[in-house]
């Protein structure tokens, strides 16, 4: 009812949709995607969503207005995920997930996991005009968009707006999978609140309300397991190299690479046409070492790590 209201009082008065100038970071949960949008936030060009939009996240002009004089400013504070990134009422986060678990839920949420999910015309024409009423709140013309959910339609956005681009950063897999089961157990006896809070936005990437992507197949096993996230990790990033053979707007970007290497961070700025500046937040990633493991799967991950990284570097370039 509320984002109706919304669209009726300012859908006018927001700025036209322009398919050219917006950015969608997506991947895995815990590949960095937050990092590097908040990198890109901080250049000052795009309007996204942030936690004082909460919790009417789907009429952002109206819920201003209303708690216009009410806010305030909350000192910085580390996330729950433990991870070193401080955030406040003003920082960017992956909240327009719920307009899709609301418009077309039914079509992909399941009880055993979300599959990938392919929005019909209406549903991607809301969404566009739900970006437009983002902007008009945020005084931007470019949106920035982090949700690892865009993973399930990955294909379906980058087909309707193929001059937007779509950022998809890549960790090594063991690394990555090891911080993928750090997390679920970190969050695995999450208190009522959090579990039906990321119930609500949508996410099941981790813990107690975990529910794995069904995309390239369904990881076999118990989430507690290193073994588990291989496979959920193989499942999530054959998936991405199959859509990105076949889009340009799609750019992979190996977090450890660009951490070291500022030409990446350069490349990316210039794809998305904004002037160099330094990375600021950006580090990398402490390694360590993975516990015990299926070999094969691990095989298979490297493979296809190799092979997604090969087309980054050579997109990039």
């Amino acid at each position: 009812m509320l984002h109706d209201i919304e669209r009726a009082a300012y859908l006018k008065k927001a700025p036209p949709f322009d398919a050219g100038r917006h950015v969608f970071v997506t991947g895995l949960a815990r590949a960095g995607t937050t990092i590097l949008m908040r990198e890109l936030y901080g250049t000052g060009e795009f309007g996204s969503l942030t936690y004082a939009d909460m919790p009417f996240v789907l009429a952002p002009n109206l819920w201003a207005r209303m708690s216009r004089g009410r806010r305030r400013q909350i000192e910085l504070k580390e996330r729950a995920h433990g991870d070193g990134i401080k955030v406040n009422a003003e920082s960017p986060e992956a909240l327009d997930e719920v307009y899709w678990r609301l418009i077309s839920g039914i079509d992909y949420i399941l009880p055993h996991g979300v599959r990938p999910h392919n929005p019909d015309d209406a549903a991607i024409d809301g969404y566009r005009d739900y970006i437009r009423l983002i902007l008009r709140r945020t005084g931007r013309t470019r949106y920035l968009s982090k949700n690892n959910n865009t993973l399930l339609r990955l294909a379906a956005l980058a087909d309707a707006w193929p001059s937007a681009t779509f950022l998809v950063p890549l960790r090594r897999p063991l690394q990555h999978a090891r911080s993928l089961a750090a997390q679920h157990e970190r969050f695995l006896n999450a208190e009522p609140f959090t579990r039906k809070y990321m119930t609500w936005l949508g996410h099941h990437e981790f813990g107690a309300t975990h529910r794995p992507f069904l995309l390239e197949g369904k990881p076999d096993g118990e989430p507690t397991t290193l073994g588990y996230w291989i496979q959920a990790w193989i499942s999530a990033y054959s998936h991405v190299l199959n859509v990105a053979q076949e889009r340009e707007n799609i750019m992979i970007v190996p977090y450890e690479d660009l951490c070291r290497d500022p030409a990446i961070w350069s490349g990316i700025l210039r794809r998305v046409g904004i002037e160099h500046r330094p990375m600021k937040e950006i580090h990398p990633i402490p390694e360590r070492e993975a516990p015990a493991h299926d070999l094969a799967h691990a095989a298979v991950a490297e493979d296809l790590y190799a092979a997604l990284r090969n087309r980054a570097v050579d997109r990039n370039d």
